[in-house]
């Protein structure tokens, strides 16, 4: 079966996180992703480790599915194996501050010169234009700026990051999304073209909700614990053994929610009766639907609720979430073989097609791992990909066979083999 972007070539210039989602998200829907670092040390992402773990974690999660090749970037011959990948290129992406690789001689209008039918997608911290243009961005202070941590929380708690990386993560998102849409353009066209991004652009759009509030009233909602900001109840509620999440948010589900707690005159307790209301006195109510829930077990609640078709679910943590039947059946966690580690598991494309490959085909790169063999394939020579690497140029980098062997013993040993899951 072919995949949806066959034939598509990416370069990816990019570390961390954001620009390496968007690149994986390309690679997941078949183009050919090579993934450009640095000689020295590569993507900074390769640095964050794990403790437990046989190698990063998070690098091959998000780099799966892509070769790598390592060119040192100070270098005019650097710059130029760059200069000369992207003119038989149709996307380059990249995450450096706003006018960096322009003064490499790598920016979108000296690279579209050589190649007109290029797609560049640029992902920044803070956008293009305005004062804070030229300030590197992570996703921590995006998240405080855009606030996001304000709303996060419990109700009248210090400000509070989401757990997860929602930033980068939506930046690389939007980032890969957009691509695909000048791509689609280009067909019709025939140009490429630059699209922007900014770790401002996807925190703010996180924050939908909030800014319709704002604009219509002038209100400011700030956090509210597991709750939604519009409506109650709606919110995780602790259980004789766990926690549920509840959703009453449409009337009808309100009520089978109060009769099945055997408590039907709270559907016409003048503080509950309708949806504002409830959610203008939200703590009321929710230490009452609390003081029942806490009575018995998750599993109990799980089953009552849904035999009445009340949105009700689990609490996870990460490794249930991972184990649950529901998620296998889906196929969400698969495993890829990797040189170091073994047999991995990764989370595959979010997506499914009916009529298109997105499966894992191959493990995140070692560092320079595939510089010969792009190279070879963008028309050097043996000779002169020897010389680019005995001037360190370039990079390659291979894990020897005695290596390879000596990790065999720490994989059956590791903690959280693939070979211990479900």
């Amino acid at each position: 079966m072919q995949s949806l972007l066959d034939g598509v070539k990416v370069l990816e210039l990019t570390g961390l996180m954001a620009g390496p989602t968007c690149g994986m998200l390309l690679a997941d829907m078949g183009a050919d992703v090579a993934k450009i670092e640095k000689v020295q040390g590569g993507d900074d992402l390769r640095a964050f480790g794990v403790p437990g773990a046989l190698l990063n974690a998070p690098f091959v999660m998000i780099n799966r599915n892509k070769r790598g090749i390592a060119v040192d970037f100070k270098q005019e011959e650097g710059r130029a194996l760059v200069k000369r990948m992207a003119s038989q290129a149709d996307v380059v992406v990249e995450n450096y501050r706003p006018g960096a690789l322009d003064k490499m001689g790598l920016g979108y209008e000296q690279l579209a010169a050589i190649n007109p039918r290029l797609v560049y997608a640029s992902i920044s911290g803070w956008g293009a234009k305005g004062p804070w243009a030229g300030r590197g961005g992570f996703d921590l202070m995006a998240q405080g700026f855009a606030g996001i941590m304000s709303v996060t929380g419990e109700e009248g708690g210090p400000p509070m990051k989401n757990g997860n990386s929602v930033a980068d993560i939506n930046g690389g998102i939007l980032a890969a999304v957009g691509i695909l849409g000048a791509l689609f353009q280009r067909e019709r066209t025939g140009l490429g073209q630059q699209l922007e991004t900014s770790l401002l652009d996807a925190s703010l759009q996180q924050m939908y909700w909030f800014a319709a509030v704002y604009f219509q009233t002038g209100q400011i909602v700030g956090a509210s614990g597991s709750g939604h900001p519009l409506t109650s109840p709606y919110q995780a509620f602790k259980t004789s053994d766990g926690w549920v999440t509840l959703g009453g948010a449409s009337q009808p589900n309100w009520e089978r929610i109060a009769k099945l707690l055997e408590h039907p005159e709270w559907c016409t307790d003048e503080r509950f009766v309708t949806a504002g209301l409830r959610k203008k006195n939200n703590s009321a109510l929710a230490d009452r639907i609390s003081a029942e829930l806490v009575k018995k077990p998750s599993a109990h609640w799980m089953a009552l609720f849904d035999s009445a078709g009340v949105p009700v679910g689990p609490v996870h943590n990460i490794a249930q979430a991972l184990a649950h039947p529901q998620t296998l059946a889906e196929d969400r966690v698969v495993e890829v073989e990797h040189p170091i580690a073994g047999r991995s598991r990764v989370m595959p494309l979010p997506i499914r097609f009916s009529g298109a490959d997105t499966s894992v085909h191959r493990s995140a790169p070692l560092l320079g791992e595939h510089t010969r063999e792009l190279l070879g394939e963008y028309g050097l020579e043996a000779a002169e990909i020897d010389s680019l690497i005995d001037r360190g140029v370039v990079a390659e980098m291979a894990l020897p066979a005695d290596e390879l062997f000596a990790t065999q013993a720490m994989r059956e040993s590791a903690p959280g083999s693939a070979r211990q899951v479900p």
